[in-house]
């Protein structure tokens, strides 16, 4: 068996990792991967990018050319860009949601209209494509209040702004200064929720569902969730478990609900969709929605789950999921991100990276550096490339433990024994 999984980030390389370890031995090839992946798995480039169109179309000519048995889509931009689409009109198959279906993830307003169109709950809010009419609305709202790009931003286009002149300087940055390019030709503004946050992924073929085991993200840059929005800086896996009554209230008040709406509205979403969740006081509700494994919650995820992953995403790409079962380990984990000194921001890449061999070596079977934002350099003393930083989020160090804290002393050991220059993480990841 042959799988082709399209991507370059820690949670690409996740999912290859966990997709390898299937009993049915596929031969996992990454487009583009990383010089860490390289490590591990066949890599090959994507010229012009997965988002691009021109990308999208090499990936449905690679997974032809190298007789493809499934294909599976990390990030969001291709799925955005209707990858999914095309494998289908190629006859090929594919683990990711349609053009329409991604757009619960690519337009923040789409998704919020459409939250609001089937009675889900989730904060108020107004979308603007207006500057000056989104200036005046700031102006008079209560703060804190919550700022976002309609489109793609990386997981960087929203800010929470808790300061008047934050606000303004949001809806500029987005409608004005168009910092997040075309994903920010409309921003929305909605209230400000209080409650602990926890991400839900769910499987779909479009007419089944399977939920995956829940994990807690977290998005500031800086310990105490101050600083910026990233792309997540760590997550832990799990914060309630699957039988817990809030789990019950969440699948019958959102994920039911969700996945019908979807279905009486046309769109067959098959594949993974992820709820971003606030549990208040008042109960769940939904502050977003991705349409593909999150990067850094799916680490965590993927080191606790025992079943076959193959046999799960090939279950609901091709509408075989009825029936399905998935089984844990019982056992918590843990990511924690290593970045780029200066990211979500501008950042200095290129450094050398040291250490790696001593971490993996702290916790033997339980430890996992999964690679990120990294390239090959120069042969090393041992003949193999050197690694180098080349993005903002560099590695996510993940491990298994006993008990949460256990899994937390380890990572962060582990992380003790990495270097590189500028090299930042967060010292709070499930405290």
């Amino acid at each position: 068996m042959k799988i082709l999984v399209l991507g370059s980030g820690g949670r690409e390389h996740a999912l290859a990792w966990k997709l390898s370890l299937s009993p049915r031995a596929p031969e996992v090839v990454c487009a583009p991967g990383n010089g860490g992946i390289v490590r591990e798995f066949p890599c090959v480039d994507i010229s012009g990018g997965l988002g691009s169109p021109e990308g999208v179309e090499e990936a449905v000519r690679l997974a032809r050319e190298m007789g493809a048995d499934l294909t599976l889509v990390g990030p969001e931009a291709p799925l955005a860009l209707g990858i999914a689409d095309r494998f289908q009109a190629e006859g090929l198959t594919l683990f990711g949601p349609t053009r329409d279906a991604a757009r619960m993830e690519s337009s923040k307003c789409f998704a919020k209209e459409f939250l609001e169109r089937h009675e889900i709950p989730t904060s108020a809010y107004r979308s603007f494509d207006d500057p000056n009419e989104a200036r005046k609305f700031v102006e008079k709202l209560r703060l804190p209040v919550v700022i976002k790009a309609d489109g793609l931003a990386e997981g960087k286009g929203t800010v929470i702004a808790r300061d008047r002149n934050d606000a303004l300087a949001a809806v500029d940055a987005i409608l004005v200064q168009r910092r997040f390019g075309d994903a920010g030709q409309r921003l929305i503004v909605e209230d400000f929720l209080t409650g602990t946050e926890m991400s839900l992924l769910v499987l779909t073929d479009g007419e089944t569902y399977l939920p995956l085991e829940t994990a807690r993200d977290y998005k500031a840059i800086r310990d105490g969730n101050q600083g910026p929005n990233t792309g997540g800086m760590g997550a832990y896996s799990p914060l309630h478990s699957l039988e817990d009554p809030t789990l019950g209230e969440v699948q019958d008040k959102i994920v039911g609900p969700t996945l019908t709406g979807l279905r009486e509205e046309g769109i067959k979403f098959r594949g993974l969709l992820y709820f971003g969740l606030i549990l208040t006081s008042e109960g769940p509700q939904v502050l977003e929605f991705n349409v593909r494994f999150g990067d850094p919650e799916i680490q965590p995820i993927v080191m606790r789950l025992r079943t076959d992953l193959v046999e799960l995403v090939e279950a609901v790409a091709t509408g075989r999921l009825e029936g399905a079962t998935v089984e844990w380990d019982p056992r918590p984990a843990i990511c924690v991100v290593a970045a780029s000194g200066g990211y979500p921001g501008h950042y200095q890449t290129g450094f050398a990276i040291s250490g790696l061999e001593a971490a993996q070596a702290t916790r033997e079977g339980d430890i996992k550096v999964f690679y990120a934002g990294v390239r090959s350099g120069k042969p090393g003393p041992d003949g193999k490339p050197e690694l180098l930083t080349a993005g903002g989020r560099v590695l996510g160090v993940t491990t298994l433990g006993s008990d949460l804290p256990g899994a937390r002393r380890a990572a962060y050991q582990a992380l003790e024994k990495i270097r590189f220059e500028r090299m930042i993480y967060r010292k709070d990841i499930g405290a």
